[in-house]
């Protein structure tokens, strides 16, 4: 399935609510996710992870960019290992 511009600007927007995740869950000088144990925070940043990871793998993208995302990921790689 081909998606249009306006879908692919939707989805782009959705990574970088994950991203937005990822990031929050990682920092621990914001409550969010402070309610998780580090067993918690690291399944959710890994289903975020996953999300960014499969959507990425889309080849339609156009020129939007990455370099959050990429960011995202690989904090939350380095994350899921510590």
């Amino acid at each position: 399935m081909a998606r249009d511009a306006a879908q692919i600007a939707q989805d782009h927007s959705a990574l970088l609510g994950s991203v937005s995740v990822i990031t929050n869950v990682i920092d621990d000088s914001n409550e969010f996710c402070n309610d998780l144990d580090l067993a918690g925070k690291k399944e959710r940043v890994a289903r975020s992870n996953g999300y960014l990871v499969h959507m990425k793998a889309l080849d339609d993208w156009g020129s939007e960019s990455f370099t959050a995302i990429d960011a995202a990921i690989s904090a939350a790689n380095t994350f899921a290992n510590s």
